[in-house]
């Protein structure tokens, strides 16, 4: 049965008709800004159709709740528990009683939790009760959101989900989304795009109106329009409205909200005693508790007394009370365990994480006092180690200019870097690249001269061969260079010549 219903005057002055069953297969999408006559388009879709089709109406303002006294809605108060909601969703299918679920009163969570509990009920009923519903949705936006926002994830989430269903899958169960919001760019885009009927109406952002002119297969430089659409003015498109996009007016509705738009209305006169009304408590006026009076403000003078006040001084204890940590102990015990671990031939090609993990087990079964270095700390330490130099030994006012250039080097440079200046330092032949790319835990021999080709990019080495074509190694900052050494000698060769 093919059933029309008005829903107001298109251009031409004709009648705008919705097909009612097809809107029920292909679901309708409405979008306007606050003001453009949103609302309005609902109500007078919901008047028109009540005699032909079970509704429910997800309202979070309690605007539709007057549609119980013209149409005979039941309003259903969401202040209840989530599975009562889903038990009384259950019910409405079953016995097909138009309802306005009224969210008025809860706060966003709150009644995204309760939405969802109520369409995941109508549409978890028994197969039995599949007649068609009118489901609709007034700012949508607030339930199915295009991102995060203040609520919870597990909230979002429901809602969300609900959402979902409404849209995808709520047609094979005779559920007929009729979502409306107030900026598609907040909506969610799987929600939306299940919808096959558009209505558009007045916006003003830029990307609302490009989303609303793709939507209704317009150019973008129509999509200006949809600022100059006035209150109750619309642009329709889809199966069950119009195959082109169609411009109408939306029709006068039987019944009004609750709340209205605020009208202008001129200001009483003064009364005399204006002062008295203002002031003095009426007759029939509830008492509130009085508000107490701060304390008076301290004096700048009083205060400066008070910090200047000898604090209480704790007495010493004769015994410490913690045992006293030797730090020449620890220092020892924190330097044999890198040793152990610069000793250890696979060590090179670990990570730094897996070897500071290594690192606090060893100092744990080494029992070494104090707390363990940290990861900064130790990737400081496990450097200056690898380039063969202890921190006690190294002296010399070139070493500590190295130990500061290399503080400017990423962690998994530095060690390559002091090894290079620790030869130079020392007067040291060059390491090879085999003995570089060690240090720099890789096999790759390319990847060591790219280190060194690294290191002359930012001014930190100067790069030269003799006449018999080993390379040296100058540094400008230190006022040394290494000596003269073949960059393709072996692992053991390069390694002995760097250690001597």
């Amino acid at each position: 049965m093919k059933v029309e219903i008005d829903m107001g005057t298109a251009s031409g002055a004709k009648s705008a008709a919705l097909d009612l069953e097809e809107l029920l297969a292909t679901r309708l999408l409405v979008q306007g800004n606050s003001g453009s006559g949103k609302s309005h388009l609902l109500r007078r879709l919901l008047e028109q159709s009540a005699p032909w089709v079970q509704q429910c109406v997800i309202d979070p303002e309690g605007d539709f709740v007057t549609l119980g006294d013209r149409f005979g809605h039941v309003v259903v108060d969401a202040q209840r528990t989530e599975s009562e909601l889903t038990r009384i969703a259950g019910r409405i299918r079953q016995h097909r009683v138009s309802t306005v679920l009224n969210l008025e009163g809860l706060d966003v969570e709150q009644q995204m939790r309760a939405a969802a509990a109520f369409l995941g009920g109508l549409f978890d009923a028994e197969r039995d009760h599949w007649y068609p519903v009118l489901v609709v949705v007034d700012e949508a936006q607030l339930f199915a959101p295009a991102a995060a926002g203040e609520v919870s994830d597990e909230a979002r989430k429901l809602s969300l989900g609900a959402m979902t269903n409404l849209m995808c899958r709520g047609r094979k169960r005779g559920l007929a989304g009729v979502i409306a919001t107030q900026r598609l760019a907040k909506l969610a885009k799987n929600v939306a795009a299940e919808a096959s009927n558009f209505l558009m109406g007045r916006t003003f952002l830029d990307i609302d109106m490009a989303r609303a002119a793709d939507l209704l297969g317009m150019d973008r430089r129509q999509a200006e329009m949809f600022r100059d659409l006035a209150r109750g003015n619309f642009v329709a498109l889809g199966p069950a409205l119009s195959r082109r996009p169609l411009p109408l007016v939306i029709g006068p509705v039987e019944t009004s909200a609750r709340s209205s738009s605020p009208k202008l209305t001129p200001l009483p006169e003064t009364p005399q005693d204006a002062h008295d009304l203002i002031f003095m408590p009426g007759a029939d006026e509830p008492v509130r508790p009085v508000r107490r009076d701060p304390p008076p403000p301290v004096s700048t003078a009083a205060i400066l007394a008070q910090l200047t006040k000898p604090k209480f001084e704790v007495p010493v204890p004769e015994q410490p009370v913690f045992a006293i940590i030797d730090e020449a102990e620890r220092e020892a015990g924190i330097e044999t365990v890198l040793r152990e671990i610069i000793e250890d031939p696979d060590a090179g090609f670990r990570s730094d994480a897996v070897l500071y993990q290594d690192f606090l087990v060893r100092c744990r079964i080494r029992r070494v006092p104090g707390e363990p270095l940290a990861l900064p700390a130790f990737r400081r330490r496990l450097a200056v180690a690898r380039a063969g130099v202890a921190p006690d030994s190294a002296g010399g006012d070139a070493w500590n200019i190295a130990l500061s250039l290399s503080e400017n080097l990423p962690d998994d440079l530095q060690g390559v870097f002091l090894l290079l200046a620790r030869a130079a330092v020392m007067g040291a032949p060059t390491p090879s690249n085999a003995a570089l790319a060690r240090a720099y835990g890789t096999h790759s021999e390319r990847r060591a001269q790219r280190l060194i080709a690294y290191f002359e990019e930012k001014g930190l080495v100067v790069l030269r061969t003799d006449f018999h074509g080993k390379r040296i190694l100058a540094f400008p900052d230190l006022g040394c260079e290494t000596a003269p050494a073949d960059p393709l000698a072996d692992d053991g060769e390069g390694t002995a010549a760097a250690a001597e």
